[in-house]
């Protein structure tokens, strides 16, 4: 008896280290094959390192609001002047199959698609505090000190909707934020309105 993969959507303000958490939570997965990250779409520029199709799909401003012309995307979002937004038939495809599938995105963002499909596993990543997330954001190096502003004011409006989610994973460490994530998806996995389509065919007939 299996469940349908999870939609887990793991959100927070910009610089609290989702792609951390998630990356480090992949290295966990030593099958390889239960957690799928969902590439998001996005028309800001690459940041050294960044891989197009890897860690984003950048496109133009014009190919993104075709794709929303075309109901292509799940969600979408303009955040500091960009858009970013999760394609739709890679998450379908994949939950089908019986795998986990990530998301990693903005609050605005992760709240469409609560909306859209609530059954999903939605987690609130925190930072210990706002003096940590303004160093964590400084220390990047990519960002003007005016962006850097404009950030922790969203950061500050974000953290107000955290009851929003289902649960808040509080990032002061790595390791820790990981082994609380895995703990919510095991528990997620065995609740039982994820198996009743199983039981009333296997049980209750």
């Amino acid at each position: 008896m299996e469940s349908k993969g999870l939609l887990v959507v793991l959100s927070g303000p910009s610089g609290v280290g989702k792609g951390t958490v998630r990356q480090a939570l992949f290295e966990k997965d030593h099958d390889r094959e239960q957690f799928f990250y969902s590439v998001s779409a996005t028309t800001r520029q690459a940041r050294e390192g960044e891989v197009h199709g890897k860690d984003y799909f950048f496109v133009s401003k014009e190919e993104f609001e075709q794709m929303i012309e075309n109901e292509e995307l799940l969600e979408y979002a303009q955040y500091v002047d960009n858009y970013y937004g999760t394609p739709l038939a890679y998450i379908e495809e994949m939950t089908l199959k019986g795998k986990d599938v990530f998301l990693e995105i903005e609050v605005q963002g992760a709240l469409q698609v609560k909306r859209r499909m609530p059954d999903g596993v939605f987690i609130f990543l925190a930072p210990p505090n706002m003096g940590e997330l303004e160093s964590r954001i400084v220390n990047r190096g990519t960002d003007a000190p005016e962006v850097i502003e404009q950030r922790m004011t969203k950061a500050r409006e974000e953290l107000q909707l955290m009851t929003q989610y289902d649960y808040v994973v509080e990032n002061d460490d790595v390791d820790a934020a990981v082994e609380r994530i895995q703990t919510i998806i095991k528990a997620e996995h065995l609740k039982v309105e994820r198996f009743m389509d199983d039981l009333v065919g296997n049980y209750l007939q």
